[in-house]
């Protein structure tokens, strides 16, 4: 949702300020590596390379190449925040940083809306860290 339609949502007193947080993991398709028919082109040596940067949406997890969808929804399932990450990555870090992305322009004078009044999430997300 882009933040001026955001703003005149906020405005009407259409978003409900309990957020859901979860995650999903899309597939990637099997050439989604870059793979090369003819090896010595590839730039990257056969099989891979095993220590894929943090900032990939692409990774290695038990399904194959996998990119993991970070999403923080209202309850009338109006999108509010996403962070993309690589499959393998965890649920449980991922939680501050989605949070932190919610931001929700005020239509008049003011500061953005950053707080949520309530946030659910499922056992994934539970750590001393996120509980403070």
């Amino acid at each position: 949702m882009s933040t001026q339609l955001q703003s005149q949502t906020d405005l009407k007193g259409a978003i409900t300020w309990d957020l859901s947080v979860d995650s999903t993991v899309c597939r990637a398709h099997q050439h989604a590596a870059g793979a090369r028919k003819r090896g010595e082109l590839q730039k990257e040596p056969p099989g891979g390379v095993f220590t894929e940067p943090r900032d990939h949406g692409l990774g290695r997890s038990r399904g194959g190449f996998t990119t993991k969808l970070h999403l923080a929804v209202e309850q009338g399932q109006k999108l509010m925040s996403i962070v993309l990450t690589a499959g393998q990555r965890g649920d449980s870090p991922q939680f501050e940083p989605v949070l932190k992305r919610v931001r929700v322009p005020r239509a008049g004078p003011g500061r953005p809306r950053v707080r949520p009044d309530r946030v659910r999430a499922d056992k994934a997300y539970a750590s001393r860290a996120n509980l403070a």
